[in-house]
């Protein structure tokens, strides 16, 4: 289904479900602001992504407002809700300081594979303890997705912003899984060394080797 929606790009990659806090200060943003909150309108945050606005984003809600500022700026709650792909990008919507375009919703199948959600747990249950944050992994529902554990994973920008264009579950697993047992033995490798750099200089009480 097509629509025209008011455009907020920013250099970050928002997820369906993701909530997200807001400083809005720029006349042009708070306008859309204004203009959603009064009219119960959606709005959209295209990745802007090496130096362009990216044909990929996510269609987000106002949660509420949390602070109005005496120079108008805004703290405002959102919440990502699903992800467009942009037919047409203007650079300021009809009649407004803002962008806008016309865009349609990507399908997505979110029914993923069982035993690959398994291998992702295991991976990131390890990851989070070599990095000593094992309390992100505790606070993990069973049934988590993909876009979940998506800013916790060490992707760049780049591929974050490559995983919001897979349009199922499942290829959004395979991508994760594959990027866990490349980073893994490096962050596991890497915790090891500080562990040495931290004994250097430290008696040592060692057992020798029988022989």
């Amino acid at each position: 289904m097509k629509k025209y929606l008011p455009l907020f790009p920013l250099s970050i990659v928002v997820f369906p479900g993701e909530k997200l806090n807001l400083h809005v200060f720029e006349p042009r943003y708070k306008q859309l602001v204004l203009d959603c909150t009064e009219n119960n309108k959606t709005f959209g945050i295209p990745a802007y992504i090496q130096s362009g606005v990216g044909v990929y984003g996510t269609e987000v809600e106002i949660l509420n407002i949390e602070k109005k500022y005496d120079n108008g700026e805004m703290d405002i709650r959102t919440r990502g809700l699903k992800i467009f792909r942009i037919l047409h990008f203007d650079r300021m919507a009809p009649g407004r300081l803002y962008a806008g375009g016309e865009v349609e919703e990507v399908e997505n199948n979110g029914d993923g594979d069982i035993i690959r959600k398994l291998n992702i747990t295991e991976c990131l249950k390890l990851l989070y303890d070599a990095l000593g944050v094992s309390k992100l992994f505790l606070e993990l529902p069973e049934n988590y997705k993909s876009f979940d554990i998506a800013h916790h994973l060490g992707l760049t920008t780049e591929q974050e912003y490559a995983l919001l264009q897979l349009e199922s579950e499942t290829e959004r697993q395979e991508a994760i899984y594959l990027h866990l047992q490349q980073i893994l033995p490096v962050v596991q490798e890497t915790e090891r060394l500080k562990d040495r750099v931290r004994l250097n200089g430290h008696f040592k009480h060692l057992l020798p080797p029988d022989f």
